[in-house]
């Protein structure tokens, strides 16, 4: 599971008068000085009866002027933000905000917790009652809307008396900077695929199969029908015959996760929320949370893994590594990996990766296909890697374009938008296929079924030891 480490730090401020004038009248207050005005009428009959309508608004005010006096200023108030867990995507973090106050009086507290559009739409108001010397605190959730480093702002309260004829303003500077992660996929869930590859890694030690992966085992005579290739011609000038390689099945190998970031991801999967809002996550959100999700299984296997995440540039690189340390890295990158305007630059990832990693190792690649009239060049950069790495290539479907090419037309525009999805799929299909009869596995899902997919192809990669 990941780490604790990643929750935001809790914040703590006193406050500060919001403003040279931080106080004003509450409509109660204000009404009480309205009816007064009733006392009035009764001047036009009496000018001593006149003189009422003043005395009560004199002692209205007088109230009034107690009753703010009674209210502890704003430097006397503390304020607390703390989080339940580390924000991330498809999940609801829980945030507390605790008041403090050395007063003598209870106070009705209204707070606003003014935190940016990724993390809430619109900032709510709260109602808390804060007993004297006494923590008083309030919770409400959030759902995150965007990855990466946000900074939230301050926390606005006014706050009165239970008397209720003044407010007065304050805020507390509770800025911070937080970081909100990919979506992280349920701990039941994550179960059942560690389960798989403990399996498979208990069978994987009791059957070590000689011939299998590239971990060298041991050297012996050359026996006909052995590959040219494994032929160790070192060993063979120092005794003057054949001498074969034996290899085993590597229980340790390097796994790299390679993210697209260029225009195409940047487009979002909309989906209907119980609120009828129609919101969603970019392609790049769920290639982040299935990485997220692939780089656990990985680790846990005893694979050693790395990240490339690029666009017209490496935005991300991490090394392969093991480790609780290296799954932080790669959740921190993840985080900050941004879907860029431009087209991503394929053929240069494609040859940085090669330089980084020459032995063999398993690529998972996500990406999506560029509609245009030549052939892509993801596809070239694909073809390139296949040459030496064992490619799991993922392409994101448009859910969106699949439904209007099965839809049925009603009518002439209709027909043509059909008709267009339907060539677009099936271009595609033949790209895919293009690529699997040059060995590579292939997937063409809706994002939604990304991550359980791309974890059972892993798992079966590793069982037939494949790398």
């Amino acid at each position: 599971m990941i780490s604790a480490s990643l929750h935001p730090e809790t914040v703590r401020a006193a406050c500060r008068p919001r403003g040279r004038f931080a106080f004003g009248l509450t409509p109660r207050a204000i009404w009480l000085l309205v009816a007064g005005l009733a006392l009035a009428l009764p001047g036009f009959f009496s000018a001593r009866l006149g003189y009422g309508m003043l005395v009560w608004d004199a002692l209205v005010l007088i109230a009034v002027l107690g009753d703010g006096l009674r209210l502890p200023a704003p430097q006397s108030i503390t304020v607390e933000r703390s989080w339940s867990n580390a924000p991330s995507l498809s999940s609801a973090t829980e945030i507390e905000i605790a008041v403090e106050q050395n007063g003598s009086t209870i106070l009705e507290c209204r707070i606003v917790d003014d935190l940016p559009e990724a993390l809430v739409g619109v900032p709510s108001t709260r109602s808390l009652r804060v007993w004297p010397r006494v923590r008083a605190a309030l919770r409400y959730k959030i759902d995150p809307r965007d990855r990466g480093d946000v900074t939230t702002g301050w926390a606005y309260l006014r706050y009165r008396s239970l008397l209720g004829l003044i407010d007065k303003w304050a805020m507390a500077p509770l800025q911070q900077t937080v970081r909100v992660y990919p979506a992280l996929r349920r701990g039941e869930d994550q179960e059942i695929f560690l389960a798989r590859g403990r399996q498979i890694d208990l069978q994987l030690r009791q059957v070590r199969e000689r011939g299998l992966g590239r971990d060298f085992e041991s050297l012996r005579e050359y026996l006909e029908g052995d590959d040219l290739r494994d032929i160790c011609w070192t060993a063979t000038a120092r005794r003057g015959q054949l001498i074969t390689r034996r290899y085993q099945t590597e229980r340790s190998q390097a796994v790299w996760i390679v993210l697209d970031a260029g225009r195409l991801l940047q487009g979002r999967i909309l989906r209907d929320t119980d609120d009828q809002e129609r919101r969603g996550y970019s392609k790049l959100d769920y290639a982040c949370s299935t990485a997220v999700a692939l780089a656990q299984l990985a680790l846990y296997s005893g694979d050693r893994v790395g990240l490339l995440v690029y666009g017209q540039h490496v935005q991300q690189r991490l090394l392969p590594g093991r480790g609780p340390a290296h799954l932080r890295l790669i959740v921190e990158a993840l985080a900050q990996a941004r879907a860029e305007t431009s087209e991503a630059d394929h053929l240069r990832a494609t040859a940085t990766l090669n330089r980084w990693q020459p032995r063999r190792a398993l690529i998972l690649w996500i990406t999506d296909l560029a509609e245009t009239a030549m052939r892509p060049e993801v596809i070239d950069g694909a073809m390139q890697l296949l040459r030496r790495h064992v490619l799991l290539f993922v392409a994101m479907a448009q859910p969106d374009v699949e439904a209007i090419g099965k839809g049925r037309p009603k009518n002439v525009a209709q027909m043509f938008r059909a008709a267009a999805a339907q060539e677009l799929v099936l271009r595609r299909e033949l790209l895919l296929a293009r690529l699997r009869e040059q060995g590579a596995l292939t997937l063409d899902l809706d994002p939604d079924q990304l991550t359980s997919a791309v974890l059972n192809q892993y798992l079966k990669v590793k069982e037939r030891a494949m790398v």
